[in-house]
């Protein structure tokens, strides 16, 4: 794979839910092929993100919170972040981001120990108050936001054009319990920003998903690593939502 910088990797994941504009700041055009200096002023004004990045940098001793082995590690789960304490992060995650959550997310509290991992899977499954709404009412939006909001690895079975099929598992609810079914054909539009990470993709390769937007290739590491931090977290959420 070709080296990509930290910067420039958060912004191939943090620019479908940008653009959509459900995270980060409005008109955040450098997310579509800025400058690093760009991106890492833009970073900054990330809730979501930003947080997470500051404590593994802190936590791991890695001072640029978008070193890319921080970036990696964030959206896809497993690398280096694997190794912080979850019980510590999460303390040091809601320091920062109790103050700017509110009385409405009443939910982020230390009882989240179980759960917590260093990664963007914790965040949707975790910290959103999507999975506390599964089972009150209609399901289909918060089961929507949570399969489009989590990193999905996805297979390339054809490419026409900007247009790619790709076979990849979808996140169902039944039971009173998450997971995630068998891999289903689903269409692709690739669209801004077309960079080196999606230009050449083909038939047969490996990429992440994020809110129906391709983030690049995934090698096989990767796959397994997102595949299992996935996995992770769902039987976590799903030992929460039986209580």
């Amino acid at each position: 794979m070709t080296a990509v910088s930290g910067p420039r990797l958060f912004a191939r994941y943090a620019y479908a839910p940008n653009a959509l504009g459900y995270c980060g700041p409005p008109d955040a055009a450098a997310m579509a092929g800025g400058t690093d200096a760009e991106i890492r002023e833009l970073a900054r004004r990330f809730t979501g993100a930003w947080p997470y990045l500051r404590v593994l940098s802190r936590m791991t001793g890695i001072t640029d919170p978008l070193d890319v082995r921080l970036v990696e590690s964030y959206w896809l789960g497993g690398g280096i972040g694997a190794d912080v304490d979850p019980a510590a992060f999460l303390s040091n995650l809601l320091t920062l981001i109790g103050p700017m959550a509110g009385g409405y997310w009443q939910h982020l509290t230390a009882d989240l120990s179980d759960e917590a991992a260093a990664d963007h899977s914790f965040h949707v499954f975790g910290i959103y108050p999507w999975t506390r709404l599964l089972g009150r009412g209609p399901d289909e939006l918060p089961l929507r936001v949570l399969d489009n909001c989590r990193i999905t690895p996805a297979r390339v079975c054809e490419r026409n054009g900007s247009t790619l099929t790709v076979r990849a598992r979808r996140l169902r609810w039944k039971g009173g319990q998450l997971f995630l079914s068998e891999e289903i054909p689903r269409v692709i539009e690739m669209t801004t920003p077309a960079d080196e990470s999606v230009a050449d993709i083909a038939i047969g390769d490996h990429i992440a998903l994020h809110w129906d937007h391709p983030c690049g290739r995934l090698d096989t590491d990767l796959v397994e690593r997102l595949a299992s931090a996935t996995d992770r977290q769902l039987s976590a959420t799903n030992r929460r939502l039986e209580e």
